[in-house]
């Protein structure tokens, strides 16, 4: 079991695990940051001063070289949504591997055509046909050269702080700072104002779609919100200013991942994609993270915003940590891609294919959308007192499992926490047996996205170990 004893704090009582890891028997660590310094890409950074060495994962829990367990409040970024080495994802895909691994589209086989049919059914009319890639960089690539070939139109609108790849195509559409690299990328893309309701130049205390509110206050009567109707005109100013009459379309999350939980007023989706329509845009709903029941009261993060997109595009909990992602749209949308050859080698695999089926079943059997929602709101609602509490936690938000903690040096200026500190915080609470991620344009926000399955168990020992660290902060500032 995990210690942590200090004058500040009680001690953080990690839940139980039946588990037991398996012995660690490869290199050791430090032939590992040898190998990693030699010959793994500099630019794939790894997280903690001292980085992880993870070794096993069961469900909720991670475990490292040496046996310690952590809860794992970040799931492989928003990934392992069903819980690390599921049985039943695990074995769908055992059985495959021993059955058939590879033929490419070029060959039927049984699982694609299953698990086409089976997706498809989770999504409204007339969303219905699904093309299957490798990742969500792939499959928002796809989105925007749909979106153009059904449109004849080239520009596309997406929103400041979105992230929606780092292939050259996506990374146009990607707009966060961190991820930019000097290259033209930008060509038919603009973006336009995010309608951020706690950093934003407007917002107010009812704006957003979840149990915590923003603490700005506002005297919108109820159903109005003049914090929508002012980002809704600078959308406006956008299409009429930067862009040509007619376009190919909009991208957006339904809540931002990588920006840390950014939610939108209620309706300004709704008002976004009639706007892009009327241009002749389509609308594309970047359900990457969102997807799968996360959110909670829906399975697919834009029935939350109640629109119906024309295209989605899916990955990460789709298949677990399997590497695989899907772009579904309508039959008239999808039809132009068919006028020259479009091919993917791996898109729809049949091990893809069996861990996709099986997640979508263990969703179901385990009720994992209706425990993102209980435990979910759960969470949130602790979190809010620890806003409440100290006076660097500027902002919590989000829906279901889909969480973020915003850090400010104070709540009247909501400057961001310097990154020094939040890392000591992020680092402490790893020490004490939780890793959570990190987002925001300027690092700032705590991301909280776990495997759909955790307890609220998992969550009071969580609220206890970041209870820690914030007041571990506050007597190291003081």
């Amino acid at each position: 079991q995990q210690k942590w004893k200090s004058s500040i704090s009680t001690q953080a009582k990690m839940p139980p695990c039946d588990f037991v890891p398996e012995k660690y028997n490869s290199y050791p660590y430090e032939r590992m940051l040898k190998i990693r310094e030699k010959h793994v890409s500099p630019s794939l950074r790894t997280y903690y001063k001292k980085p992880l060495l993870l070794h096993q994962g069961h469900m909720q829990w991670l475990f490292d070289h040496e046996g310690r367990r952590y809860l794992d409040l970040f799931a492989g970024i928003v990934t392992v949504g069903v819980g690390h080495c599921h049985p039943k994802v695990t074995m769908a895909t055992q059985k495959q591997l021993a059955r058939l691994w590879h033929t490419t589209n070029i060959y039927m086989h049984p699982s694609i055509h299953e698990y086409a049919e089976k997706l498809a059914s989770f999504l409204p009319d007339p969303l219905k046909v699904v093309y299957l890639t490798n990742s969500g960089s792939e499959a928002n690539d796809l989105a925007v050269l749909m979106a153009r070939l059904y449109t004849r139109n080239y520009d596309i609108v997406s929103l400041r702080g979105g992230y929606h790849g780092g292939s050259a195509c996506t990374l146009g559409v990607t707009s966060v700072g961190l991820y930019k690299h000097a290259v033209a990328t930008r060509f038919g893309c603009s973006t336009t104002m995010l309608p951020d309701v706690f950093r934003g130049p407007w917002g107010g205390s009812h704006c957003r779609d979840s149990p915590v509110q923003t603490i700005r206050k506002c005297s919108c009567a109820e159903g109005v919100c003049h914090a929508n109707d002012r980002y809704i005109e600078q959308l406006k100013d956008t299409l009429s200013t930067s862009l040509p009459k007619a376009i190919a379309g909009f991208i957006a999350e339904p809540i931002q991942g990588v920006n840390g939980a950014v939610q939108y007023p209620r309706n300004f989706l709704k008002e976004a994609y009639r706007l892009v329509r009327e241009r002749g845009g389509v609308c594309i709903s970047d359900e990457i993270q969102t997807g799968f029941g996360r959110t909670g009261s829906h399975f697919w993060g834009f029935q939350t915003h109640d629109v119906v997109p024309d295209i989605v595009t899916l990955a990460k909990t789709i298949g677990n940590g399997f590497p695989m992602a899907a772009v579904v749209t309508t039959k008239e949308i999808a039809g132009p891609l068919a006028q020259n050859l479009h091919f993917n080698t791996f898109g729809g695999n049949p091990l893809a294919c069996a861990a996709g089926g099986a997640v979508l079943d263990v969703i179901e059997e385990d009720g994992l959308q209706k425990n993102s929602k209980d435990v979910g709101t759960y969470m949130l609602l602790e979190l809010a007192k620890l806003r409440d509490k100290f006076e660097i936690v500027g902002d919590v938000r989000g829906k279901g499992l889909m969480i973020g903690v915003e850090m400010v040096t104070d709540k009247d200026s909501r400057h961001p926490l310097p990154a020094e500190e939040i890392n000591q915080i992020w680092e402490d609470c790893k020490d004490m047996g939780v890793l959570i991620g990190k987002g925001g344009l300027y690092g700032q926000t705590f991301r909280i996205k776990p495997p759909m399955c955790i307890t609220k168990k998992d969550v009071d020992f969580a609220m206890e170990v970041f209870h820690s660290a914030l007041e571990r902060h506050m007597e190291r500032t003081a």
